[in-house]
């Protein structure tokens, strides 16, 4: 008997785990438009391509982002510009654009070969030794280490990586993202209030981006062409005036979030699922082999990288880093037929419309080669969003697909992959994907590997 969404909530929460991936029911991996069983504010599961461009796309305006999302994120980042809406949004969009070019592949490449090396260096380390590592804890540092170097045009040393990972990881523990009395009792855009474990994590995450950021604000400090130099620079086009100190702090915070937490958990379940895949394993070395042989992987080389792009792009289908995407509607409207009245939830699910049975073929299956170019046109608009869609769409999305396909190049050559336990890992949803325990490996260097630069 298919188990309806709030009994499904009960069980996560009975579990202890709040994983939103327990509240999906079965039948929601073959419907279209449906509402999710009952409750005081109406919940609406949106899986129809045309619907998902028509609420992400269409009419943006009249779906803003939901008040549960707005309420998680906001003791990390404020109102900054990942959950801000209308005029607040439209301001601090045009006073953020000039940051986004350092976001462009071509400027921030070399801060991303500088973050491999350095964990390629301290992987050897390990490989020499035998000491296992944790793959989450390691593309968390190493996604941190890239995107700090972006904005901030340096190294985040080691110390501080690991404080910063276990900061987020707390953060994503523990706040409420389906908080029982908000999501299924509660009005719409009710207050929802941290747990103080989730506050305390965000206040370590906004000190450590504080002091960098403090750092770049003193009168002496050099001017460089970077991310928080253009924060800072910034000025509102019809008053003149600049971000505080703590706006500042809250678009790092939006910067950190799309270039470090969620690519980190699109490459765990990437190297996770080449761990169990020797043959797609091969492949990919054989292409890296042909486009660089054992000399550098530059940028012109991992454009001719296509396996290791798709590869990337099937592990952002099956394991979106963003498994939810919840909306309100602003008005009384009806969706595919279903009525949908002001304030109620909109949720787009890119972990259901991903591995939905009526869009794609053998939708669990990992098949990177549905993303060749004659067969990835078969692909309805609306069906892939590991990034989102429309104006709202994630602003790290061509910089992590570079640093995905470069960190992928680098370290399969380099490395032998070999998960412990792997029968026991499964994916839970929190703020993004990740798996309920840690992914312990051991990396072995590859024989016979020697490179040129």
């Amino acid at each position: 008997m298919p188990i309806g969404p709030v009994m499904a909530l009960m069980r996560s929460l009975i579990a202890g785990d709040r994983d939103l991936l327990a509240l999906i029911p079965k039948q929601a991996y073959h419907s279209t438009v449906a509402p999710l069983g009952y409750s005081r504010r109406k919940i609406i599961l949106v899986n129809d391509p045309a619907a998902i461009r028509r609420v992400m796309i269409e009419e943006v305006e009249n779906f803003p982002k939901s008040d549960l999302m707005v309420g998680s994120l906001s003791p990390l980042i404020n109102d900054g510009l990942f959950v801000s809406a209308g005029a607040t949004w439209s301001r601090q969009r045009a006073m953020v654009d000039p940051a986004f070019t350092h976001m462009r592949v071509n400027r921030a490449f070399d801060a991303m070969v500088g973050a491999v090396a350095d964990i390629e260096a301290r992987w050897d380390i390990l490989s020499d030794e035998g000491k296992p590592l944790s793959l989450e804890r390691e593309m968390s540092h190493l996604t941190a280490d890239i995107i700090t170097r972006t904005i901030f045009s340096q190294k985040l040393e080691n110390s501080v990586a690991f404080e910063f990972f276990d900061a987020w990881a707390s953060f994503q523990d523990s706040v409420a993202t389906i908080d029982l009395k908000s999501l299924i009792l509660g009005k719409a855009w009710a207050p929802m209030k941290q747990p103080p474990a989730a506050q305390k994590a965000a206040r370590v995450i906004r000190s450590h981006l504080g002091q960098l950021v403090d750092q770049r604000m003193e009168p002496e400090a050099p001017k460089q062409a970077d991310i928080v130099g253009d924060l800072i620079a910034a000025r509102d086009p019809v008053t003149g005036t600049g971000f505080s100190r703590e706006e500042i702090i809250d678009q790092v915070g939006v910067f950190f979030l799309a270039g470090h937490e969620t690519t980190a958990s699109a490459l765990t379940w990437t190297f996770f699922i080449l761990s169990q895949q020797p043959e797609m394993v091969q492949r990919l070395r054989d292409e890296v082999q042909n486009a660089a042989g054992s000399g550098e992987i530059s940028f012109a080389v991992t454009k001719k990288l296509a396996t290791a792009r798709n590869v990337f792009r099937e592990s952002l289908r099956l394991y979106p880093p963003l498994g939810f995407i919840p909306r309100v509607s602003l008005y009384d409207t009806v969706i595919q037929g279903v009525p949908t009245p002001r304030g109620a939830m909109v949720m787009i699910s890119p972990w259901i419309i991903h591995r939905h049975k009526e869009v794609w073929e053998a939708a669990d299956r990992f098949n990177p080669d549905r993303f060749l170019p004659d067969r990835e046109q078969a692909q309805p608009p609306g069906a892939y969003l590991p990034f989102g869609l429309g104006p709202r769409i994630c602003i790290g999305a061509a910089f992590a697909m570079v640093e995905a396909v470069l960190i992928i190049a680098r370290l399969i050559r380099r490395y032998e992959f070999e998960t412990l336990d792997p029968q026991k890992v499964r994916p839970v949803s929190h703020l993004a994907t990740r798996p309920a325990t840690e992914i312990v490996m051991h990396v072995a260097r590859r024989k016979g590997v020697h490179h040129e630069w």
